[in-house]
């Protein structure tokens, strides 16, 4: 099976990426193909794989993002669609895609799940500067989350006004634009210190979480591979 179907990347002219505003983001349907798209959502990681990460300091005194995360490794215990997918991703086509889009020589991936229950929200940040930048892929759809529970990224327009290092409050922003993200969507974001985004404080039933499967990119350099080691910070890079 291919789950994705790139095509839809390709008839992206970087030209167009580039001039969407308040920064380049790409949201939109079907980078998965339906049938890829409905056997990953049938098959998700189960909770019990998840670390729970509640209550971490952020940057400049950021609000924690308080989710349950799952950072893929090979050989980890995950559905086989998901092994699947994963590989078709760190293939030629869409490793040049999103290379092409972000404007990157070369790229290295880390993938990550995240999954987020009521009450939790996404703080206003940009994401750190040493990514290129990230591709959210959602996984709840029309038939297990109703769109009154929030979830949705938000991109917010700061006017070019605000420091990366700061925490501001969304009444702050000029602007925020709600992403599509029931179903089949995804939303490609380029990293820039204007580059904000959130998610409002989920309220869903008890048992029903926010699901987002996230593509970091990350440029392939000696430099960052030589800090993360002296730092002793452990990153599985694809």
């Amino acid at each position: 099976m291919n789950y994705l179907d790139i095509d839809t990347l390709r008839a992206l002219r970087r030209e167009e990426f580039l001039a969407i505003r308040p920064y380049p983001y790409y949201n939109t349907r079907g980078v998965l193909t339906e049938a890829g798209f409905q056997e990953l959502l049938d098959n998700m990681p189960a909770l019990e794989l998840f670390e729970r990460k509640f209550g971490y300091e952020r940057r400049a005194g950021q609000a924690p993002h308080d989710r349950y995360s799952l950072e893929y490794a090979p050989g980890m215990d995950v559905p086989g669609p998901w092994r699947a997918f994963i590989d078709e991703l760190c293939g030629d086509a869409y490793r040049g895609e999103v290379a092409r889009l972000l404007g990157a020589d070369k790229v290295e991936f880390r993938f990550h799940w995240h999954y987020t229950p009521s009450g939790c929200d996404v703080s206003p940040h940009c994401d750190a500067r040493r990514e290129h930048g990230s591709h959210l892929f959602y996984f709840n759809s029309e038939d297990d989350w109703d769109p009154a529970w929030g979830g949705s990224t938000l991109v917010l327009d700061d006017g070019g006004r605000l420091s990366y290092d700061s925490a501001p409050a969304l009444e702050e922003f000029d602007a925020v634009y709600e992403c599509d993200s029931i179903g089949n969507y995804s939303s490609l974001m380029l990293r820039t210190d204007h580059a904000w985004h959130a998610v409002r404080a989920i309220q869903c039933p008890e048992g029903r979480l926010r699901r987002v499967f996230i593509v970091v990119v990350n440029p392939d350099k000696l430099f960052w591979k030589v800090r993360d080691r002296l730092i002793g910070k452990r990153i599985q890079r694809f």
